[in-house]
């Protein structure tokens, strides 16, 4: 019987990822900053098998309620097995390039914020000596790019953030996952043209789920992204700066 405290609970993929966990009896303690999502996902849970559900209410943006979080997620859960951090915000990068406010915001919500959770969850794993740690990350961090490099540049951050991680909690008994994901259907991708690189949360998060429970690294979801990837990161400036992708 997993424990599992999911931050962002009430996002697609996470709430996708949720719902087949709960059909193997797990415990779930979910955040996320509105309560009615929250109330909704607990009840689909409990319906799909899920022995117990609590919530917590959280602007993400709210540091100095991510140790409470924590600490009523142990209080709740006894022990925490699986930390599965899914928050996230699309910045608009033209609106961004013109403020520096909402630029500041933006990597805040994509990269500050998630930077908090890892740090606490870090330290209370390396503590209890088990458990994994994991983030959904993007594959828009592996490259900047004029389309979106702020928010490139933030999952890039906590993609070297949690590589780090993973060497410091070596022997430990602690878990680093990272999850790339590619391109995926969800309401905050809801304005972009769909195409045949396109995924649905129910498409992918079978495979999140595998990830999560038996490995220990970072992980291209869908897997082709890898070599997707590979091929943009080998691309010389001179032609990179030339084309739009």
């Amino acid at each position: 019987m997993k424990k599992i405290m999911i931050i962002g609970a009430t996002s697609a993929i996470a709430e996708s990822c949720a719902t087949l966990w709960a059909k193997e009896g797990c415990i779930f303690f979910l955040v996320g900053r509105s309560q009615v999502k929250i109330d909704q996902l607990t009840k689909k849970l409990i319906i799909q098998g899920a022995i117990a559900v609590s919530g917590f209410i959280l602007d993400i943006n709210d540091f100095e309620k991510h140790q409470k979080a924590l600490d009523t997620a142990s209080d709740f859960l006894g022990s925490i097995d699986i930390v599965l951090i899914a928050h996230g915000n699309l910045p608009d990068q033209k609106r961004c390039t013109q403020s520096v406010d909402l630029t500041l915001r933006e990597i805040s919500t994509n990269a500050l914020s998630t930077v908090s959770f890892l740090t606490i969850t870090c330290k209370y794993m390396k503590n209890q000596q088990k458990g994994t740690i994991s983030l959904l990350s993007s594959v828009a961090g592996d490259r900047g790019r004029g389309t979106n490099y702020i928010y490139g540049s933030a999952k890039g951050m906590l993609n070297i953030f949690c590589e780090g991680m993973r060497q410091e909690l070596n022997g430990y008994g602690v878990k680093i996952v990272t999850i790339k994901l590619g391109f995926v259907n969800t309401p905050m991708t809801l304005k972009f043209k769909k195409g045949i690189l396109w995924r649905k949360p129910q498409d992918i998060s079978k495979t999140i789920i595998t990830i999560i429970n038996h490995g220990n690294g970072e992980y291209y979801v869908p897997g082709f992204w890898r070599a997707i990837m590979w091929v943009i990161k080998i691309i010389p400036n001179f032609i990179f700066y030339r084309i739009k992708i």
